[in-house]
């Protein structure tokens, strides 16, 4: 089976992968390069965690991929899964933190619910006014997305497949059925039997008609303050990778990387262009995480901003993952709606598509198109509960 997949990102990569193991012929094409500054799985790092509120389907599916991740990196000896921690910070009357509990102890993953003076005891960096109950999940941490999507790519290519520097116009146009081929930007005319579709935010424009809205790209600002010079209490020795709950969901990870200390707005942010959209963090987005990190990480206030970045979500509307055939050819595949938190699943979602396209499991009904029909989606801003 001759199986092309367009997008290198941690969907498309790690799918390539799992298909050229088991001896399909893969076609992997790729735009901009695996990883790049406007895909969804571009930049330095990306949390990995397993907490999800009450969605236990996720729970399950991040306990897999942190297991792939190990073994991906004892294999080749590398080191893209860092293990800190998560430190889940909640408000008055969260639900989230008791859904979380119960389901990942169902799934036997790890989670702590921590004492607040314990809290105090082992992150005195932290300011915890505000804080009624905190969580932490030990096996949890953050991920060099970048670095791991070039990795991947490159072993997809060392291990047979063929890789492509191009791009697919859209919109992507069936024939009886089927999709027989590809015609690329650069006039090359590429055939397969069957066709994966993992390009994040551009679905909707390949798929006006079958995706269109219903994966939507935003505009998510991403800051990085240094840290005092030889201060570890905010490095990955010191620190956890933490989520605050009790305001709009704030996250950041330690400084690592050589970045500095990395804080986010988890909110969706407005509907950005990926490719052409100016990818400049405004100032009051800047003076909003320096009034953030003055209330909870006090040492931190005056901190210079050492980097930023914007990237984007692209998500669906309830926040889950689309992974199924195209409803109009048996032999086309949409993998996408990361949502802001697919990267690292990315192994098991590889898993799940070569599995599909070789006939050998069926699409997951919550990851289903025909969810968008049955019109009983909830729309969700919001992506960890």
């Amino acid at each position: 089976m001759h199986v092309v997949v367009i997008g290198a990102g941690a969907f498309g990569g790690w799918t390539a992968l799992e298909l050229v193991r088991r001896g399909a012929r893969v076609t992997l094409i790729e735009a901009w390069g695996p990883g790049h500054v406007r895909a969804s799985s571009g930049g330095e790092t990306r949390v990995i965690r397993a907490g999800y509120g009450s969605r236990a389907i996720y729970a399950r599916m991040a306990a897999r991929a942190l297991e792939r991740w190990r073994e991906h990196d004892a294999r080749y000896g590398r080191s893209f899964y860092k293990n800190t921690g998560a430190l889940w910070m909640l408000g008055r009357n969260d639900p989230f933190g008791r859904a979380t509990l119960d389901a990942l102890r169902a799934a036997q993953v790890a989670i702590d619910d921590l004492p607040l003076p314990e809290a105090r005891r082992r992150y005195p960096q932290i300011n915890f006014s505000g804080i009624r109950s905190v969580l932490f999940e030990p096996e949890a941490g953050f991920l060099l997305a970048r670095r791991a999507c070039e990795h991947v790519a490159n072993l997809v290519a060392e291990e047979g497949a063929e890789y492509l520097h191009a791009s697919v116009p859209a919109p992507v146009r069936m024939t009886r059925g089927r999709l027989e081929r590809l015609r690329l930007s650069d006039g090359r005319i590429v055939a397969g039997d069957a066709f994966v579709f993992a390009c994040g935010p551009w679905l909707g424009t390949l798929f006006p008609d079958v995706i269109g809205r219903r994966v939507t790209p935003t505009r998510q600002d991403v800051f990085y303050f240094g840290t005092p010079a030889g201060d570890g209490r905010f490095s990955d020795d010191g620190l956890p990778v933490w989520v605050d709950l009790s305001t709009p969901a704030m996250y950041g990870i330690p400084g690592n990387a050589n970045r500095g200390f990395k804080i986010a707005d988890d909110t969706s942010g407005p509907v950005f262009d990926p490719t052409h959209g100016d990818r400049n963090v405004t100032a009051a987005g800047v003076r909003k995480m320096r009034a953030y990190l003055k209330r909870r990480f006090p040492a931190l206030a005056r901190a210079p901003l050492v980097g930023s970045e914007v990237c984007q979500y692209e998500a669906s509307p309830d926040s889950h993952y689309i992974i199924d055939r195209h409803p109009e050819a048996a032999n086309v595949w949409i993998v996408g709606g990361g949502s802001g938190h697919g990267f690292k699943m990315g192994p098991v979602i590889g898993e799940m598509v070569a599995k599909l396209v070789a006939g050998d499991a069926e699409p997951d009904p919550t990851f289903s198109l025909s969810r968008f029909a049955r019109g009983r989606i909830r729309v969700s801003a919001e992506k960890w509960a």
